[in-house]
C-alpha cells in the first residue's frame, strides 16, 4: 500500500474499498462474560447475530484472564440474586467437573462446620452465611462457552479485532474488523460493543469518560499466573492456626515481589491462581500494555521464588501458565442515558428499568444490601443503534469499581442482547424498548428482578 507523508507526524492513507463478509441483525465485539451473553441472548430471541472475539477463546477475564473467581451472586440469603446465564455456566460446568460452590440448598447457612469449609474461599462466607460464589476451570468453561454460542446459532468469528463501528446516512450501519484475512466489513442494524473498554464509543460518535480514580482497583492491571503442584489445604492451614506469621510472610511477599500478590483457590486443590495489581498503567495505551507484560512477569519469578521458600503447601509448586489476556478492570465509560453513581449504590434505589440485581460484597453500614442496575446504563445518550455490554456501562469511576465483576458484566449482556432482540421485534430503537417487556423476557430467562 502506497501512502502519503503528511510532514505532520501523520500518514495519509489512500481511500479502499472493504469487502462486507456478513450481514447480522445484531454485531456483538468481544466475547468475554458480556459479549457472549449478549449475543446468546439476542440469537435465543430469534435475532440473527454475530459475535466478533480478538483472540482463539470466549470468556475474557474468565477464561483468557484466569480470574476464575465468579463471586458474591448472593447476599448471604438462602436465594441467589444474580441467576440467568451465570447459572447457566455454573450448570453446565458442573457436569464436567468444572466448578467448585456450595450446593444451592447450603446457601445462608450459618452451620459452622460449612462456614469452616467455605471460608478457606474468598468471597464465599459473608458476615457468618454461605453465599454463592463459585471457582471454575477456565479451559473447561471455554468449552461450555463455545457449546452455548453454537446452540444458539450465532455466527462465530475468533480471532477477528473489531477496530471501529462505521456509520451511512447518520445512522450506525456496522463495524469494521481486522484478521488474518485482513481488513473485513459487516453490516448489522444494532451493534453492542462488549470489548470492556469501550474501543467502539468514538467512531460510534457516542460520547465516553476516560477519567480514572488510580487509588481504586478498576484503575490497575493485572497479569494473572497460576501455580501447579500446590496444597491449598495446607496453605490454609498455616493461614488459620498462625494469622500473625501468615500476615508477616504476606507482607514480606509484597516487599519481595514489589507488588501485593495474592494466592487465591481454584476447583483443583493442587492449583492455585495469584492475583496482583500493578497501578499507574492504561489498558489503552499500548506502551503500558507492553510494559505490564514485561514487568509482571519479572514480578511473577521474584514473587514465586519467595512463595516457596516461605509458604507452606507451595513449597514444590511450580509456574503452571501466565494468563494469556491481560488482566483490565477499567477503561472508557459510556456516557448514556442514565449515569450510575456511587449514590445510587449508597442508596438502593429501584428503577422502572431494573434489569439486574447486584449484591453488596462489602457490607457498609448505612448502604442498600442491594443495587438495582438500570438498562438506560446501557444506552448511548444520543446515538441510536448501539448499547454496550460489561464493564463500559454509563458510571462514575466509584460506582465502577464496585459493579464491573465477571456476574455483573454476564447480567448487562444478558439484558443488552434481550434488549436488542425486542427492539428489532418491535421496529423500535433500542433507547425505546419498553420496559416491563424487557423484565418480563428476563424473568423468563431465570433473571431475579424486584
Amino acid at each position: 500500500m502506497k501512502v502519503t507523508l503528511s510532514g505532520k507526524g501523520t500518514i495519509v492513507e489512500p481511500a479502499a474499498e472493504v469487502t462486507v463478509c456478513y450481514e447480522a441483525d445484531v454485531i456483538v465485539v468481544g466475547g468475554g462474560p458480556g459479549g457472549h451473553s449478549a449475543a446468546v441472548a439476542a440469537a435465543r430471541g430469534g435475532a440473527r447475530t454475530v459475535l466478533l472475539e480478538r483472540y482463539g477463546h470466549l470468556g475474557g477475564m474468565a477464561t483468557g484472564g484466569i480470574v476464575i473467581q465468579i463471586p458474591h451472586m448472593s447476599d448471604g440469603s438462602p436465594k441467589a440474586q444474580i441467576a440467568g446465564l451465570t447459572q447457566e455456566w455454573l450448570d453446565r460446568l458442573d457436569v464436567l467437573g468444572g466448578s467448585l460452590h456450595p450446593r444451592p440448598e447450603d446457601l445462608g447457612s450459618t452451620d459452622k462446620d460449612l462456614v469452616k469449609q467455605w471460608r478457606r474461599f474468598f468471597g464465599n462466607v459473608k458476615e457468618g452465611r454461605i453465599e454463592h460464589t463459585a471457582w471454575v476451570d477456565p479451559e473447561l468453561l471455554k468449552c461450555v462457552l463455545n457449546d452455548m454460542i453454537e446452540e444458539a446459532g450465532v455466527k462465530l468469528y475468533l480471532h477477528s479485532w473489531g477496530t471501529r463501528a462505521f456509520i451511512e446516512e447518520g445512522g450506525l450501519a456496522g463495524v469494521i474488523f481486522e484478521s488474518k484475512s485482513g481488513r473485513r466489513a459487516m453490516l448489522g442494524k444494532i451493534v453492542i460493543d462488549a470489548t470492556g473498554d469501550g474501543d467502539l464509543l468514538q467512531s460510534a460518535g457516542a460520547e465516553f469518560d476516560g477519567a480514572l480514580d488510580r487509588s481504586l482497583r478498576s484503575s490497575m492491571l493485572a497479569l494473572v499466573f497460576r501455580l501447579g503442584n500446590c496444597d491449598f489445604q495446607k496453605y490454609c492451614d498455616f493461614q488459620e492456626s498462625d494469622p500473625a506469621g501468615f500476615s508477616r510472610v504476606m507482607k514480606g511477599l509484597t516487599d519481595a515481589a514489589g507488588t501485593v500478590l495474592l494466592p487465591l483457590p481454584s476447583p483443583r486443590n493442587d492449583v492455585m491462581w495469584v492475583n496482583n495489581w500493578i497501578p499507574d498503567l492504561d489498558c489503552t495505551r499500548v506502551e503500558d500494555l507492553t510494559t505490564l507484560e514485561v514487568t509482571m512477569r519479572k514480578i511473577m519469578l521474584r514473587g514465586h521464588a519467595y512463595m516457596k521458600e516461605r509458604l507452606p503447601g507451595l513449597e514444590k509448586s511450580f509456574i503452571l501458565d501466565t494468563a494469556p489476556q491481560t488482566g483490565t478492570r477499567g477503561a472508557r465509560r459510556l456516557k448514556g442515558e442514565y449515569t450510575i453513581t456511587e449514590e445510587d449504590i449508597r442508596s438502593g434505589v429501584i428503577h422502572d428499568d431494573t434489569i439486574a440485581i447486584i449484591p453488596r460484597f462489602i457490607p457498609k453500614e448505612g448502604w442498600s444490601p442491594f443495587f438495582y442496575f438500570p438498562y438506560r446504563a446501557l444506552v448511548p445518550a444520543r446515538v441510536d443503534g448501539l448499547l454496550v455490554a460489561g464493564r463500559s456501562f454509563s458510571s462514575d469511576t466509584a460506582a465502577n469499581n464496585m459493579v464491573n465483576l465477571i456476574p455483573h458484566c454476564i447480567a448487562t449482556g444478558q439484558a443488552a442482547g434481550t434488549a436488542a432482540m425486542l427492539a428489532l421485534r418491535s421496529g423500535k430503537a433500542v433507547r425505546k424498548v419498553d420496559y416491563k417487556e424487557l423484565r418480563d423476557a428476563l424473568r423468563k430467562q431465570g433473571v431475579p428482578l424486584p
